[in-house]
């Protein structure tokens, strides 16, 4: 699902209503009745009692819309218009003189005089549409339409959002005070950037994408940025059947370069999580003191033992042993250390290899300040998987600028340096070298753990390996370890989950995929 900004969906609806060749007020009546239709859904729909606060512009209209078509439902309906009828025009005039002939009891408030009186009417209501204003907005809400948006929000009642909460700005994530706390937002054609990232997301609710006749040809030819939404049917089509004739060697060869003295765990679960996502062999390349740790653990693993030194750091040849061992994919960095010669193995290897990598972790750290070296060339593609602080770390910035930025930044990264770009963290960006971005929503809190992040990294590598292309494996790798973890937080709770949890339910994940 493309997520769509301010212009790009003017564009979209401007395409549309030609191609439709009705009325111009035709999107509008099918949004309107979108917001009713969701309404109507809840139980004991038309027994409530109902306040429709609407604005004067295109927002509005679609308010005037749902409170018409509940009104001659039998719903009770008040409808706040904040500002005069007089100055009501367009399609949204069009659509207040339907209204009146209904028994929706319309109010005018020009003034916070006349707010004052329509307040406790929209603070008692079962429920509130907020229909002030959508994706036209410009800059914050002020004076009479600030305290329209504070009374909305004391409301006892359920707040459903038209389009986008009131305050939110259509190309933003940032809140700005004061906006609308829906609790569902009905937004159309397509979802908007504040309902699909934080801090802005939080103000949504629940979102729900109503069709109003804009195709999906036409949202997908849309010039301009091309950022999706990573959903569950978009990667299904990539978990394919086995053959019945298959055999390992079709499913790739994982070498998964990680762990260092104290810290062989994040090498098992980087080969577990490679494992239980359908690579044929893994490898666990381990320095030689960590060797009989990481085989013990789960008798699949392969392992290969590297030269270290005598701090617990790699050798100039642990390289050169990684790239000789003839695997589909390098997946590098868990656990790993950052002993000096330890980096300086990093950095040669990442120059020198010439299948796909998956740089996690400690590998990252040997690229602070400076991402020569890592970046994708022809035939090689190279995966990062950052949370906040280390990609600040690569890039130079405060963590509080990439987390503000999270999108940009990984876009940037991605394209500036030919790397696929998973940034970690709640709603996980993934960045492509062609400029397309991608927000995953699956996941939950309870992954915040250690070692969730090794997981993900063996599960790249293994898809990639299996011969997805690389865009599309970090994707699906992306969406399944954030369905995992959901379904262990069904079985053990958030606050019990652990990245052990997340190997365990990999395999219900892709069933969950394909079934």
């Amino acid at each position: 699902m493309r997520v769509l900004t301010r212009q790009q969906m003017l564009e979209a609806e401007r395409q549309a209503r030609a191609a439709a060749g009705g009325p111009a007020s035709a999107l509008m009546e099918r949004a309107g009745r979108a917001v009713a239709a969701e309404i109507e859904q809840w139980p004991h729909a038309r027994r409530r009692r109902l306040a429709v606060v609407c604005g004067k512009g295109q927002n509005g209209g679609d308010g005037f819309v749902t409170a018409r078509v509940l009104a001659r439902k039998g719903v009770d309906v008040d409808v706040v218009l904040v500002g005069r009828a007089i100055d009501v025009t367009g399609d949204a005039r069009a659509m207040f003189d339907m209204l009146t002939g209904t028994t929706a009891r319309i109010a005018e408030c020009p003034d916070e005089a006349a707010w004052l009186v329509e307040a406790p009417a929209v603070l008692s209501a079962d429920a509130v549409v907020d229909a002030l204003v959508g994706t036209g907005l410009r800059g914050p809400l002020e004076g009479l339409w600030a305290r329209v948006v504070d009374t909305i929000n004391q409301s006892t009642g359920t707040i459903v959002s038209v389009d986008l909460p009131s305050g939110l700005l259509a190309d933003s994530v940032d809140v700005t005070e004061p906006a609308v706390r829906a609790h569902v937002t009905v937004t159309f054609a397509a979802p908007k950037l504040p309902l699909v990232l934080p801090p802005a997301m939080t103000r949504a609710g629940r979102v729900v994408v109503a069709d109003i006749g804009v195709s999906a040809g036409i949202i997908e030819a849309l010039p301009g940025p091309r950022i999706d939404v990573i959903s569950a049917s978009d990667v299904a089509p990539l978990v394919t059947p086995r053959r019945p004739d298959s055999h390992k060697g079709d499913y790739g060869h994982v070498l998964v370069a990680a762990g260092s003295r104290g810290m062989s765990g994040a090498a098992v679960l980087a080969g577990l999580g490679a494992l239980r996502s359908g690579a044929g062999l893994v490898t666990v390349a381990t320095p030689a003191a960590c060797q009989a740790v990481v085989a013990s653990s789960r008798a699949e693993l392969m392992t290969l033992a590297l030269p270290e030194t005598g701090d617990g750091g790699l050798t100039a040849e642990a390289g050169a042993t990684v790239l000789a061992h003839g695997a589909d994919v390098i997946a590098i960095g868990p656990g790993l250390g950052r002993a000096a010669g330890t980096m300086a193995c990093v950095k040669a290897l990442c120059r020198a290899a010439v299948v796909p990598l998956v740089v996690d972790a400690d590998a990252l750290f040997a690229f602070a300040g400076g991402l020569e070296g890592l970046g994708g060339r022809e035939g090689r593609a190279v995966v990062i998987t950052p949370h906040a602080g280390e990609m600040a770390r690569l890039t130079g910035r405060s963590i509080e600028a990439v987390r503000a930025d999270r999108l940009g930044v990984a876009q940037a990264v991605a394209t500036g340096h030919q790397l696929h770009v998973v940034l970690k963290g709640h709603r996980t960006i993934v960045a492509s070298p062609d400029g397309r971005v991608a927000i995953n929503t699956t996941g939950n809190p309870g992954m915040a753990t250690a070692g969730s992040g090794d997981v993900l990294t063996g599960m790249i590598a293994a898809w990639i390996g299996q011969g997805v292309p690389v865009d599309a494996a970090v994707r699906l790798a992306v969406c399944l370890h954030g369905l995992a973890g959901d379904l262990a937080a069904q079985s053990r709770g958030q606050v019990a989950l652990i990245a052990g949890d997340i190997v365990e339910a990999l395999g219900a994940a892709e069933r969950s995929l394909t079934g």
